[in-house]
């Protein structure tokens, strides 16, 4: 049997505003037409005397510094879409209704170790996006709506319990038409049990059909089919600065945020992605940009951050930022992906490590090498992205990782090759006659080769041009 967990966010009119910045500085949301006034404020703005309810001249006279943010739908639409994307990774099924994120949890519950711990969880994650939240657990959607406008979050397993539970509750708490509201509130009628307690025909005549049916709906006794939410394919999510940014650690800030909107996406998606690009507005024409690009595909937030921070902090900003937006396409199924056998495992911090440089000092100064089908040595590899690897297989002869950009000339006493002392040459000899088709031709003897100190090389005989002994590598 379905059972639904409801989120709202009862100051979410305010919290578009207030989850970008850090609460320091006084802001209130106010509307109104011509006249306007406060409908919510901030901690910071309350101290400063603002309340709601009073004009919006009073209040910017009260503090200077108070920022005034007309109430955006628009953006509370966006916002509450954006946590049913987040929302995702705890449920495959989700509605949107009545203002609320509605979760079918009853598939997810052994994954979360119950109910009450997956309502933890969740409530958790939303005080991480900058909400404050109401949820309740409830075996119908509309019951789930109802409690989650108590002040308590509330559970209730069965529908068998739920006249015991609704029962006492307001009126004002549940769904009806406002006209609705109105006549059964004019008919003496405070709490749901009153309405329960009288005859149904009597309800049907005087109310109409569609009382009885939001009752059956209400209790569980008839299904309440609710149209799927369907996330997007990609992830965008553009948040508005109140007064502005200038500091990297308050830009962080936001992006936290945003990066956990993100990996609760990728979550519920089952995918990954390689790169993140960033958008901040200013006063200038056109907006700065910067990108992170990985060498595998991740959904883990913490090395997103690392990337990000180690962006921002190479980037100047000289006027602040007004608007900030985080783009992530091209999602690849992570759990459809192969293994890959000599990728390190168990270590994150290795391998992040080429990601992080490359955020650094830029993709350009970071390579990686592959190996390439051609036996002349220093046409045996080339640089590539990191973590690319070459097609062709490794030389079964042992060769060394450091190759001198152009052999060396070695000095010869009685025909031995020197170098800081005469090289003894082990027996194996590698023969290497390639090139003939490119005008790059070669023929040449390889050797592993000793000095009296014990260092190893990799010296050649060159065995036509200018002959003699050259220093082509060096062995750890």
């Amino acid at each position: 049997m379905a059972h639904w967990l409801c989120i709202r966010l009862p100051r979410l009119a305010l919290e578009v505003f207030t989850r970008a910045s850090d609460g320091q500085r006084p802001l209130a949301l106010v509307d109104g037409g011509r006249k306007l006034s406060v409908l919510a404020c901030n901690a910071a703005a309350r101290r400063c005397g603002v309340r709601v309810g009073m004009s919006a001249a009073a209040a910017r006279a009260l503090s200077p510094e108070l920022l005034l943010c007309r109430r955006n739908i628009a953006a509370e639409e966006a916002a509450l879409c954006a946590l049913a994307d987040w929302a995702g990774q705890f449920s495959s099924r989700i509605s949107l209704h009545a203002g609320t994120v509605l979760l079918e949890n009853e598939g997810s519950l052994k994954l979360f170790g119950g109910r009450a711990a997956l309502l933890r969880r969740v409530r958790r994650g939303v005080a991480g996006l900058g909400y404050r939240d109401r949820c309740a657990a409830a075996p119908t959607p509309l019951s789930a709506v109802a409690l989650s406008r108590c002040r308590t979050s509330r559970i209730v397993e069965a529908c068998s319990q739920l006249p015991g539970v609704l029962g006492p509750l307001p009126l004002s708490l549940f769904e009806w038409d406002p006209l609705l509201l109105e006549r059964l509130q004019g008919m003496g009628l405070r709490s749901l049990d009153e309405v329960l307690r009288l005859p149904r025909d009597g309800l049907a005549r005087r109310f109409g059909v569609s009382l009885l049916r939001y009752l059956d709906r209400l209790l569980g006794r008839v299904p309440h089919p609710l149209p799927p939410y369907r996330p997007p394919l990609r992830f965008v999510r553009r948040l508005s600065l109140p007064g502005g940014v200038s500091r990297t650690t308050a830009l962080m800030f936001v992006l936290r945020r945003l990066v956990h909107e993100l990996c609760g996406w990728l979550q519920g998606q089952g995918a990954g992605v390689a790169s993140l690009q960033v958008r901040l507005w200013s006063s200038a024409a056109s907006p700065a940009e910067l990108r992170v690009g990985l060498r595998r595909e991740s959904r883990d937030a913490g090395t997103f951050l690392v990337l990000l921070q180690e962006r921002l902090q190479r980037l100047s900003l000289p006027r602040a930022v007004s608007e900030i937006e985080l783009r992530a396409q091209d999602p690849v199924p992570l759990d459809a992906r192969p293994p890959d056998l000599f990728e390190p495992q168990g270590k994150p911090e290795l391998v992040e490590l080429p990601d992080r440089l490359r955020a650094r000092l830029g993709a350009a100064a970071v390579r990686g090498i592959a190996v390439v089908a051609d036996h002349r040595p220093e046409r045996a590899w080339r640089h590539c992205p990191p973590g690319e690897r070459g097609v062709a297989a490794i030389p079964a002869s042992r060769r060394p990782l450091w190759l001198l950009p152009q052999p060396e000339r070695l000095r010869v006493c009685n025909g031995r090759p020197w170098l800081q002392g005469e090289l003894q040459l082990e027996a194996d000899v590698e023969r290497i006659e390639s090139g003939w088709w490119d005008g790059g031709d070669i023929a040449r003897d390889y050797f592993m080769a000793v000095n009296p100190a014990g260092s190893r090389y990799w010296v050649y005989r060159e065995l036509r041009g200018e002959r003699g002994w050259y220093l082509h590598g060096v062995f750890d």
